[in-house]
């Protein structure tokens, strides 16, 4: 049986790993996309179910919102 060594406590990359031969790279790609976020939200599985899509989620939400917007013009 083989004794399992210690990775390298160095950060380098070995020698085979030649950046400068990998074509398409770019700097920065995403990071636009990055800063102005990401909105995404998991759903309960119980919830999930209840809606097959993203539309329908969004549908919904819509609905909630107009609903608690005139129950609070209806209350003021």
């Amino acid at each position: 049986m083989r004794r399992k060594t210690k990775p390298d406590e160095s950060d380098e990359l070995r020698e085979e790993y030649d950046l400068t031969q990998i074509k398409g790279i770019v700097r920065g790609k995403y990071a636009q996309r990055y800063k102005q976020g990401s909105n995404v939200v998991v759903l309960a599985p119980d919830v999930a179910k209840a809606f097959p899509n993203e539309e329908s989620v969004n549908e919904a939400l819509r609905l909630l919102i107009n609903l608690a917007k005139s129950a609070s013009r209806k209350a003021s």
